[in-house]
């Protein structure tokens, strides 16, 4: 397992002008590494992230999107994985943290924790590709690969379980959105 920040850290480090959907624990994470005018926050979106994130791969299939969702949200919205692979968006990585547990409401341990393969969920839905790591070092070395890769593609984390939550998020979903929005409409 990887610290969940250090994960995130590594792949700061290959973004350029991609859309980023934080959700939940990753939201708060994200926002202490980047402040990117195109960092989309979603709070108060569990489970729901995926699904805007394919709508915003959608309508701008020149811009590479990045959902950064949890185990636990998207154990709560299986059926988006068939949605994406069936409009298989070429521009869509989809990063898990997988933790086992619903971090934010409290740390509860994610019902099969131990069972769920969600890169063979993603494979059998028809994602293009999907990858899992566990290993900082192996991240490092593959990350260049996969922020580039064919999507749409899913990702999965091996990270630590954090402390909880970790204080107020600072950038609103609803502020971020108006501000992404004006960014694109000013990119064409």
């Amino acid at each position: 397992m990887m610290p969940a920040k250090d994960a995130l850290r590594a792949l700061a480090q290959h973004r350029t002008n991609e859309i980023v959907l934080p959700t939940m624990t990753a939201n708060q994470l994200w926002s202490e590494l980047s402040s990117h005018e195109l960092d989309l926050p979603t709070m108060g979106a569990m489970s729901k992230a995926s699904s805007l994130a394919l709508g915003l791969a959608l309508a701008r299939p020149e811009r590479r999107v990045w959902i950064i969702d949890g185990d636990g949200s998207l154990l709560m919205n299986l059926g988006s994985l068939v949605t994406i692979a069936n409009m298989a968006p070429a521009n869509l990585v989809h990063f898990v943290f997988n933790n086992g547990v619903y971090e934010l409401s409290g740390r509860q341990p994610l019902p099969g924790a131990r069972h769920i393969d969600f890169c063979g969920l993603a494979k059998s839905a028809g994602y293009r590709n999907a990858y899992h790591f566990d290993d900082l070092e192996d991240l490092h070395i593959r990350a260049a690969e996969v922020v580039a890769c064919q999507g749409p593609a899913l990702v999965c984390l091996h990270v630590q379980p954090g402390e909880g939550p970790r204080g107020e998020v600072v950038v609103r979903t609803a502020q971020a959105l108006r501000r992404v929005k004006a960014v694109l409409e000013k990119s064409g």
